[in-house]
């Protein structure tokens, strides 16, 4: 292991930074889903092999057969030219244009006393003109003008022969492979084909995971799942069977912990009850008021433990008013003569187990409530996320204390995470009940002065 660290620290020293930043900023604008992800895979390799063959295969033989149609083309025009100058022909030259058009396809012209025209500039991604002005130095060794530009399908070549000039028009078909166009509508009409059924397949893959992602995410939260079975590819399906054993394993322990606690509930309310039966018959006696204390404390402890094992979990998901709930504890206040106030942004119904919710908020409120003077909760609620933020301007908790709080039974000295009935309780039920939810309870330093506790759950 001490080997593979120090290669590792001595790769990461010889990786330049520039390298660091590109594999950064390469993560920050890839896509993170794996359906698209799966589709990059697919497609970015077949776009790589087609441009490798465009720009090989494609340009290669788009040259040869044009340098091989340009020079046959030429070697007629050298033909034709040789022949005016060993014999002697007509003033309009109709033999030999009569020859041209009906042997070689070439229209022909001579012009007396003729100039050739300014040369033009050739242009930048041109073939046919490159070929066609080294085949015509090459094979007929005279001045010459060419015209390949535009959308014609004539090509007009114009060669100085003493004083004359002759232009020859001919078929740009003739001169050049018109005809790779096809090759290529063909090679990207086969890659979109075979992309459109990459994403069919990949929607029908990726749909399994999406099902068993949203069956867990409801399970997060204690929804229950519902016509969920594990489809897909093999492996999928493996993790589908995993996940439902794993929930049933965990709603096993589940009904197993709630009947356990319901029988130590009913044997240890029972000794209580005899207990407090017992001190009634004894009567109003001095030196039994600590035992009724101890029993009185006793009770509330076993209900404070047992709620904070029982956890609410057997209950159903319902529609909560965020309005209403905040409203009530505003009244609350209102009856202590202290401060309560709220925002609401977002909407104001959430799916949430509605007893369970209400007592993770009332925990948290009522501490703010025993130990401070006044309160503001904000409450925002988007398509993904609720955030409740509690702001006080009690005593607070010391930061290296935050995370102990939140133990069943610590108890600090200022006592800030007790519940109702005294058990250090209150916190722990909140964060269990929050992370039931899929969620959480994390606490901060309040710009009141106090204590800042944020409940973030899905929405």
């Amino acid at each position: 292991m001490a080997i593979f660290d120090t290669l590792k620290r001595e790769t990461g020293r010889l990786t330049p930074p520039g390298w660091r930043a590109l594999t950064r900023w390469l993560r920050r604008r890839l896509p993170t889903g794996l359906y698209t992800r799966s589709l990059l895979i697919v497609i970015l390799p077949m776009l790589l092999l087609q441009t490798v063959v465009a720009a090989l295969f494609m340009e290669r033989h788009w040259r040869m057969v044009t340098e091989r149609l340009s020079e046959g083309t030429i070697r007629d025009i050298a033909g034709i030219i040789e022949v005016i100058q060993t014999y002697p022909q007509d003033s309009n030259y109709d033999k030999i244009t009569k020859i041209a058009d009906d042997a070689l396809n070439l229209t022909l012209a001579v012009e007396e006393n003729g100039q050739l025209p300014p040369p033009r500039p050739r242009p930048f991604f041109s073939i046919l003109d490159n070929i066609l002005a080294d085949q015509i130095t090459d094979q007929i060794k005279l001045p010459f003008w060419i015209d390949t530009v535009g959308d014609s399908n004539l090509v007009e070549i114009r060669i100085k022969i003493d004083t004359r000039v002759l232009r020859v028009f001919a078929r740009r078909g003739s001169t050049y492979a018109s005809n790779t166009h096809i090759f290529l509508i063909w090679m990207v009409g086969t890659a979109f084909v075979l992309v459109l059924i990459s994403i069919l397949f990949l929607r029908g893959q990726i749909r399994p995971i999406l099902a068993l992602t949203r069956a867990a995410e409801s399970f997060g939260k204690g929804q229950k799942l519902e016509g969920y079975s594990p489809r897909g590819a093999d492996e999928v399906r493996r993790a589908g069977l995993a996940f439902i054993q794993m929930r049933e394993r965990i709603e096993r322990q589940m009904e197993q912990r709630t009947a356990m606690l319901a029988g130590i509930s009913h044997d240890l309310r029972t000794i209580l009850t005899r207990f407090k039966l017992q001190l009634a018959l004894a009567g109003d006696k001095p030196e039994l008021s600590g035992m009724s204390q101890d029993v009185d404390d006793m009770q509330s402890m076993l209900e404070g433990y047992l709620a904070f094992a029982k956890g609410e979990a057997e209950e159903d998901v319902g529609e909560l008013r965020l309005s209403e709930l905040l409203e009530r504890f505003r009244c609350e206040f209102a009856l202590r003569n202290k401060t309560f106030t709220y925002t609401l942004d977002g909407d104001d119904g959430i799916a949430v187990r509605p007893n369970a919710f209400m007592r993770l908020v009332g925990n948290l409120v009522s501490n703010s409530e025993r130990y401070a003077n006044s309160l503001h909760v904000e409450a925002r609620h988007n398509a993904r996320w609720l955030t409740l933020t509690l702001d006080d301007d009690g005593p607070g908790i010391p930061a290296q204390s935050r995370e102990d709080v939140f133990k069943p039974f610590h108890r600090l000295d200022e006592a800030r995470n007790l519940d109702a009935s005294g058990t250090g309780l209150g916190l722990a039920i909140a964060r269990d009940i929050a992370r039931s939810h899929g969620g959480n309870v994390t606490l901060d330093d309040s710009p009141q002065g106090g204590l800042r506790a944020v409940v973030r759950i899905p929405a």
